[in-house]
């Protein structure tokens, strides 16, 4: 059975990547950015697929509005044998505890109701939603995010969630994700049992059992061997190599260096300040977030590390590269705000593999 999948809020489309490489067909992509949507756009320019329903940059809320909707999609559910599915993660500096906080009511944070309206509106037979783990964890964001779930389930839809990190799926870096995927139980039945976890490349008790190193004195361009006994993939260095960072497009993209002193006095593996984390080469690398305030240093150079950089701790392929005419803020904005690509394509891959099981058992 053929399957769409519909992006909103797609950024540069890391998750739409996942997707992609997952086996899933993206059938349209929206992204509100017309800078992010080029950007989009150029990182697939050898790519042969092309959008059945093409790109915008529509504000999401247009979607609610059924002579848009109407216009992009004539024949929406007019195949019965196409599964549907809807994919985003909308805006979510609201609900990190190290963003604005400002929840619900925020100017992102309303996006995520947007999202939510959007999907029991347009009914798709599946989505995925994205956003950070504060939406999860936060108390007075739970409380938005079960009433979320609540009006979700009573619009049709079962419901499986989880607080993904990036590690675990074998990309170099910590970082936590919420996936919420809802199926339409009308199209796959009121008792559906869904499991996250079987792509995972790495355990946290594995992972949390390895002595990884700490902090190594700075030496510009000093040796450092590999320690024994930790994860080569998961180390930053592992990533720099398998991109080829230094020959990759966007390896010149970096911040010029202005006052020397402040990145030759940060120890390699110092990532404790709230900014000017100089990376271990020897370890994966905290939150990439960049672009909020966030400065990670390159481990053994001294100076801020490079696009390319950026794009191998977020585990995208040497292949991935972002316009030359793009500023470097936005550049830096477009990498920090996007999935981590192998956490992206576990999940895609945990999903597609259970529809494809779901109809191999209904067509027996």
């Amino acid at each position: 059975m053929p399957t769409q999948i519909y992006s909103f809020f797609s950024g540069v489309g890391f998750l739409d990547l996942g997707f992609q490489n997952a086996g899933f067909d993206i059938a349209f992509v929206d992204e509100y950015d017309e800078r992010f949507l080029r950007a989009y756009q150029y990182a697939r320019r050898n790519d042969p697929h092309i959008p059945q329903y093409g790109y915008s940059h529509l504000d999401v809320r247009s979607f609610l509005t059924d002579s848009v909707w109407n216009e992009i999609f004539p024949d929406y559910r007019q195949n019965e044998d196409t599964l549907i599915g809807f994919i985003g993660g909308p805006p979510c500096p609201d609900f990190s505890t190290a963003g604005k906080n400002q929840g619900e009511k925020g100017i992102n944070g309303q996006l995520t109701s947007v999202y939510v309206n959007l999907i029991i509106r347009r009914q798709p037979d599946f989505f995925v939603l994205e956003n950070v783990k504060g939406l999860y964890m936060t108390k007075k964001h739970k409380e938005f995010y079960d009433r979320l779930k609540r009006r979700l389930y009573n619009a049709g839809y079962s419901l499986f969630d989880t607080i993904g990190n990036a590690l675990e799926y074998g990309a170099p870096q910590y970082r936590e994700r919420l996936i919420l995927i809802g199926f339409k139980r009308a199209r796959f039945g009121h008792h559906l049992k869904y499991e996250f976890g079987g792509q995972k490349t790495h355990t946290f008790d594995e992972i949390n059992n390895i002595t990884w190193p700490s902090v190594s004195p700075f030496i510009e361009n000093g040796a450092l061997s590999m320690p024994q006994g930790i994860i080569p993939e998961l180390t930053v260095e592992h990533w720099f190599e398998q991109n080829d960072v230094y020959n990759h497009p966007n390896g010149h993209d970096v911040f010029n260096v202005i006052n020397r002193d402040r990145f030759i006095t940060i120890p390699e593996g110092n990532s404790s300040g709230k900014s000017f984390k100089r990376l271990h080469r020897w370890r994966y690398s905290p939150t990439a977030a960049y672009g909020n305030n966030e400065v990670h240093l390159h481990p053994y150079l001294p100076r801020r590390i490079s696009v390319a950089e950026a794009l191998a701790v977020q585990s995208l392929p040497a292949a991935f590269e972002l316009p030359e005419d793009l500023s470097l803020s936005a550049k830096f904005k477009m990498v920090g705000n996007g999935v981590p690509y192998l956490l992206a394509h576990g999940i895609a891959t945990e999903l597609y593999e259970w529809i494809e099981e779901f109809q191999h058992r209904i067509g027996e």
